[in-house]
């Protein structure tokens, strides 16, 4: 309509003492300095992990540690390059054997922290059995597996599931059950289907704490492998640990420490990566 005033920003901005230009002028400049703040925030891993390697490296030379307690990282990683083809096919297993019994967590304990979140009765007959299961000592049960299953990948597969479930499961249970009841209702008396229900709402809201529980379990799906392998094995990176512990070969047991430490580097930004694909709202929160 006409006769109405109009919102003049400029002449706002003047009245305040604030010169629009100005603003223009900031914007930019906020704009780089959250640019540089969040590539200084990622470089962060990087950086810390070379501050270790140099203070590892200046701690033996300045308290004269022996190499056969303690080699430097200039040793370990030279004995990375002469001793690849060895460390690589070990890797592969022990990664073969992380992949399978994590991704059989993956298949069982997601689905079943599911039944047991929404069904009251398979919570009392599913939840106790696999309570008194998870407190069973699995050190205790890894010999058993090998009487079972033999030496093969077999038996780490399933010490890996078996160590790698409960964490996933608690995880999944209380994501599930994380949604407000009154959301509920109200959808369902907005004519919402129950598929609509969880898919919309229940998963969404579940997945965060989802996907708390998986970093978990992933981080001791790689222990477990490796536990596994220190029970009984001819071959995997336990084998090679406990083989170079007992002939007193440090650096290759610090080279294979160092493998391990990269598997679980990229175990958690796989994780890290699924996560951010599959919860894109997070991201939009997290850049508001």
């Amino acid at each position: 309509m006409t006769g109405q005033p109009t919102t003049d920003t400029s002449s706002h901005s003047a009245a305040n003492g604030q010169d629009p230009q100005d603003d223009m002028r900031r914007a930019p400049k906020s704009l780089l300095l959250r640019r540089l703040k969040r590539i200084g925030w990622n470089l962060l891993p990087p950086l810390t992990f070379v501050a270790i390697v140099l203070f590892w490296s200046w701690s033996v030379k300045a308290f004269k540690i022996p190499a056969y307690l303690l080699p430097g990282p200039g040793a370990v990683f030279a004995r990375l390059f002469s001793d690849y083809l060895l460390l690589w096919n070990n890797a592969v297993i022990t990664m073969t054997e992380i992949v399978l019994g994590f991704g059989l967590t993956l298949l069982t304990a997601i689905p079943v922290g599911l039944v047991i979140a929404l069904s009251p009765l398979s919570k009392q007959i599913l939840y106790p059995p696999i309570v008194l299961l998870q407190l069973v000592p699995k050190i205790a049960v890894a010999p058993l597996l090998l009487v079972w299953l033999g030496f093969g990948m077999e038996s780490k597969v399933l010490l890996t599931l078996l160590m790698t479930f409960f964490p996933l499961l608690i995880a999944s249970i209380s994501g599930f059950q994380i949604l407000d009841t009154r959301l509920l209702y109200l959808t369902k008396s907005m004519g919402a289907s129950a598929w609509h229900t969880f898919r919309y709402l229940r998963v969404p809201a579940a997945l965060p704490v989802i996907f708390s529980g998986i970093k978990t379990s992933a981080t001791i799906a790689a222990t477990a492998a490796i536990v596994a392998e220190f029970v009984g094995a001819n071959q995997g990176l336990g084998y090679v640990l406990l083989k170079g512990t007992s002939t007193m070969d440090i650096e290759l047991t610090f080279a294979v420490l160092v493998v391990l430490t990269i598997i679980g580097i990229v175990l958690n930004y796989v994780v890290e990566i699924s996560e951010w694909v599959m919860t894109p709202w997070q991201r939009s929160a997290n850049n508001s």
